[in-house]
């Protein structure tokens, strides 16, 4: 039995520093999807929400604040959280209704109103928690970033000369992007310019917290083939992995480069897109465009060789020989990435699937991936949460 929906439609409200109601960014990307789709409000049959945890109640129970705010018209809804990766997991719901047969046609939803500054976790002791306890130790999401940067300098020989490439080129593709928050396009030398945040990282290697929104309808591929949609996009591979530890024994020899925790999240990461692969039934070989979790530049070269679209140590030699740039032999970040969009936490993963639905139909403008089949996805969020999601023509 396949295991493929059909994306019929894809929505976005535009991220920014809004400071208004996140359901008001949600019901705008949901009537865009709908419009986009070419599917009536009442004919959805499972509404799945991305939770929140900034903006109260409502956002505890997404799914179902969306489809009030859309009119009650008797769907079945369903809310999932797993911080930054929430989308995926909304996501995931939705198709696995979908293909139990429960339901033809659903709505997937992410939005977020967030504070100023960096995020942090919600209040309460979870010394079980380990992005809580890094917290508490001092290790805030920039600190984080640039031990992963460290890392790949002391390993690699990667610099921050490197790191800035990433912003430059993300910031050329996001400038074409209507949705993005920072259309504006960076030299190297703006970056070096940069206040310095957490070295090696400087405020412009460091992604925003935003407002935004981003909606999906799909489908059943029946369903989709009965209103004339047989053509659509489709997911094929969504992987909701937990991380895998190397071995038993904890040893913690220097933190910024051999330390268990970042073995154990190079394993994660490495294993969201095996299991995607899997499933899918294709390899790294056979991706055309790529839209990974650039929290910061570095990581964006970490997820390429996760992603296996290259070896291990080579993401800035491909990144310095253009090849990651529209145009290149495999674009990351065509939309312009978290560089250009900021973090919105439960939107940004079904972001990455509308950027990949636009490239996949050939809609994506300046930004166009040319002859694009295969799209692959990757998304970490805390607490052992992640996602990797395939989509393909």
């Amino acid at each position: 039995m396949s295991n493929e929906v059909a994306v019929l439609g894809a929505g976005m409200h535009p991220w920014g520093k809004w400071g208004r109601n996140f359901v008001e960014y949600g019901v705008h990307a949901a009537r865009v999807a709908l419009k986009d789709a070419g599917v009536k409000w009442r004919d959805v049959q499972f509404v799945s929400g991305g939770a929140t945890i900034r903006n109260g109640y409502p956002g505890f129970v997404a799914g179902a604040t969306f489809a009030q705010a859309l009119g009650w018209q008797g769907a079945e809804v369903n809310t999932s959280y797993a911080a930054c990766a929430s989308g995926s997991q909304a996501l995931a719901a939705a198709r696995a209704k979908i293909l139990a047969g429960h339901c033809d046609v659903a709505l997937v939803i992410g939005a977020d109103t967030t504070p100023k500054g960096f995020l942090k976790p919600q209040p309460g002791e979870r010394p079980d928690d380990p992005d809580w306890v890094r917290f508490r130790v001092g290790i805030t999401n920039p600190t984080y970033f640039a031990l992963y940067a460290r890392r790949r300098m002391a390993l690699y020989g990667d610099t921050q000369e490197d790191f800035a490439l990433v912003k430059v080129k993300n910031s050329a593709h996001g400038f074409e992007n209507p949705n993005a928050r920072y259309r504006k396009k960076f030299s190297a030398q703006d970056v070096a310019d940069s206040a310095m945040v957490a070295d090696p990282l400087r405020l412009m290697d460091v992604c925003a917290t935003s407002d935004g929104g981003a909606a999906l309808i799909i489908s059943s591929v029946e369903y989709a083939k009965k209103i004339g949609k047989g053509d659509a996009p489709r997911i094929a591979a969504i992987s909701t992995v937990t991380p895998t530890y190397a071995s038993e024994t904890v040893e913690m020899p220097d933190i910024a480069t051999d330390s268990s925790a970042v073995v154990a999240a190079q394993s994660f990461r490495a294993n969201l897109p095996k299991k995607a692969y899997e499933e899918a039934g294709i390899g790294p070989e056979d991706v055309s465009v790529a839209e990974v979790y650039d929290l910061s530049t570095a990581l964006e070269l970490d997820w390429m060789e996760d992603l296996q679209l290259c070896e291990r140590g080579e993401a800035a030699k491909l990144l310095r020989a253009g090849e990651t740039t529209v145009g290149g032999r495999i674009p990351v970040n065509p939309s312009g990435g978290l560089a250009c969009f900021g973090e919105a936490v439960p939107a940004q993963a079904l972001a990455q699937v509308c950027e990949l639905t636009w490239q996949l139909r050939g809609q994506a403008g300046a930004r166009q991936v040319q002859g694009a089949k295969v799209g692959i996805t990757a998304n970490q969020g805390l607490f052992g949460h992640g996602s990797s999601v395939i989509i393909k023509k």
